[in-house]
């Protein structure tokens, strides 16, 4: 059977990047390294700001998303993942300018949960500002019968410290108590789940941490990469 390579559009950021391969290798059972699926990453930490450019400070970077997806594509991806939320903004556009299939992390995760947690009618989620304001979860969750909540203004300025001015620098532990606070808000106002809706948050957050399900996309989307590089 050929096995199916997997590409990811990485660097946003560098460490989510690692994270999601990880997550990939622990998602792979294997008898030896000659087992483990075919991967190649692209860690272009080059890319514009998706926040900023979703609030209309800062260049597009959908130029160099396509850039790179193509540079995936040239080197034998057979699809790309993309360890970013916001990044997702732009997923109809750079689908358009690849010949191979982009995987749509906040779609697909929507999907698991309701297969997996059907008892969640409402979950929490932490994202950046970026991602709040496209509306990427509500469009997708929504549909699953799954209403989104949000933090409070307050409690979103500590989501945003905690991604850009702690874990994005690698100081870990204040982005956890950070995010830990803001997901005891969230149960509060009636979460019964919460949503790792950004890469950076999944690094730190994990199910288990809290008294609800802590509902991780990119651990979905590592395991439909697992599974499709797998072939028919």
């Amino acid at each position: 059977m050929v096995k199916k390579i997997i590409g990811i559009l990485g660097g946003m950021g560098p460490e989510a990047t690692a994270d999601l391969y990880m997550k990939i290798i622990r998602a792979t059972k294997v008898q030896r390294d000659q087992d483990h699926h075919r991967v190649i990453i692209d860690s272009n930490a080059k890319i514009p700001d998706r926040t900023a450019a979703i609030r209309g400070k800062g260049p597009s970077p959908l130029p160099m998303l396509v850039e790179t997806g193509l540079n995936l594509q040239k080197a034998g991806a057979d699809f790309i993942i993309i360890p970013c939320n916001t990044a997702h903004h732009f997923h109809a556009e750079l689908q358009k300018k690849l010949k191979i299939p982009v995987l749509h992390m906040i779609r697909l995760s929507a999907e698991k949960t309701h297969a997996r947690h059907p008892e969640v009618k409402k979950a929490g989620l932490l994202a950046s500002d970026g991602t709040l304001m496209s509306r990427l979860y509500q469009q997708s969750w929504e549909k699953q019968g799954i209403e989104i909540i949000e933090p409070g203004m307050e409690t979103q300025r500590n989501v945003m410290k905690a991604i850009y001015q702690h874990i994005k620098r690698g100081d870990l532990e204040p982005g956890r108590k950070l995010l830990h606070d803001a997901s005891l808000e969230l149960i509060e106002a009636g979460a019964e789940a919460v949503i790792c809706g950004c890469t950076e948050v999944s690094i730190v957050l994990h199910d288990g941490d809290l008294t609800v399900p802590v509902l991780d996309p990119m651990q979905d989307l590592a395991e439909e990469a697992v599974r499709l590089s797998a072939g028919p």
